[in-house]
């Protein structure tokens, strides 16, 4: 990495809106030592967080309450100097009642869109042209249950993605097996639903990824700790499932959650994070039809790894354990795929989500 670069990482944690929530920590990409530059205070549980590198802006979620008490999430935007390796608030709004559990940003950065767990509802937020986040442009309310009368009573929807292409959002609806399409009308600033596809029962449809090939989506399931494989038909909009794939042990017979997936740039492997066995899974992934194979299961080296990311360089991949506090640092093998712990950790309270962004200074 030249000096003209510098790998930061953008840490969102369970927190009070008087503590410290949003961190950033610097990478030593030759060492993978972690450094803590600042901290950002002022928003409950900015427990998500999305980058905008090229606008050095970064959006994170958070909680509070309207002017008549009532609870509600709201969306907070905050200017990024890299060099100072710090953050500035610039303006937040609201969002969905009670609250959201995630956030993502589509690819021409016109749109955010934001989960409500504990609402089952689903929010589309504009992004004003310098970035600055704008009005609620529209909500829907999902309905129904799932198979699990204690997980699944209502729905959930956890997280949304965008198709690579920006016509679609994917909500990943945890409450009902489901992933629920909809399309984005993007001039209209609308969500129309489009259709949807059911999961194994009881699975939970927790986060997203896409394969680089924009072909395959991978649904990781919280409930039963499964990974699910679709082939996606881009033109009509619509997912098949190709397979299913536990991420745990087939001797693991404890309590277990899971939490996020991501994918390899070169398409080759998949991650996922493992609460409760408290671990990394590494997959491979068939580069013909899009299914997996277990590789390895490695100790995410605390408890309850909520998230993780890879560097933008694939040479790392970075887990947030949060009832651990602490971020844990993994060389990734480009050959293999597989994780080994390098040893560097940094202490950070109930870290959830880890952004890294490598920036040209």
């Amino acid at each position: 990495m030249s000096e003209q670069q510098r790998l930061l990482l953008y840490i969102g944690s369970y927190a009070e809106a008087a503590d410290s929530g949003l961190y950033v920590v610097e990478m030593d990409p030759s060492t993978g030592d972690l450094t803590i530059l600042s901290e950002a205070s002022g928003l409950k549980n900015p427990t998500f967080l999305n980058v905008d590198a090229d606008k050095r802006k970064l959006y994170a979620i958070s909680e509070t309450k309207t002017a008549s008490g009532d609870r509600i999430g709201e969306a907070v935007c905050f200017a990024i100097d890299p060099a100072a390796g710090s953050l500035s608030e610039l303006n937040r709004e609201f969002t969905l009642q009670p609250s959201t559990s995630h956030i993502q940003r589509d690819a021409n950065s016109r749109f955010i869109a934001v989960s409500g767990y504990h609402g089952g509802n689903v929010g589309l937020i504009a992004l004003r042209d310098d970035g600055l986040i704008g009005e609620k442009v529209d909500e829907q309310q999902h309905e129904g249950q799932g198979a699990d009368p204690v997980r699944q009573d209502r729905p959930h929807p956890h997280s949304a993605l965008f198709s690579p292409d920006g016509r679609y959002v994917f909500i990943a609806d945890l409450g009902l097996d489901k992933v629920v399409i909809y399309r984005l009308d993007q001039e209209g600033g609308k969500l129309t639903y489009h259709g949807e596809v059911k999961t194994e029962p009881a699975s939970g449809p927790r986060h997203l990824a896409f394969h680089p090939n924009g072909k395959w989506l991978y649904s990781i399931n919280e409930v039963n700790s499964s990974l699910t494989s679709f082939a996606f038909d881009a033109e009509a909009g619509a997912l098949n499932i190709i397979d299913s794939i536990s991420t745990l042990p087939g001797s693991f017979s404890g309590e277990n959650t899971t939490a996020e997936v991501a994918i390899s740039k070169d398409g080759k492997y998949l991650y996922g994070s493992n609460r409760g066995h408290d671990s990394l899974a590494v997959f491979a992934i068939d580069q013909a039809n899009g299914k997996l194979s277990l590789i390895q299961h490695i100790s995410s080296e605390g408890g309850h790894p909520r998230h993780f990311a890879l560097t933008p360089s694939g040479d790392y991949l970075v887990a947030a354990n949060r009832d651990s506090d602490n971020l844990a640092v993994f060389r990734v093998d480009a050959h293999t795929g597989k994780l080994a712990f390098t040893g560097k950790t940094v202490q950070i309270s109930k870290p959830v989500c880890v952004q890294p962004v490598l920036f040209q200074l």
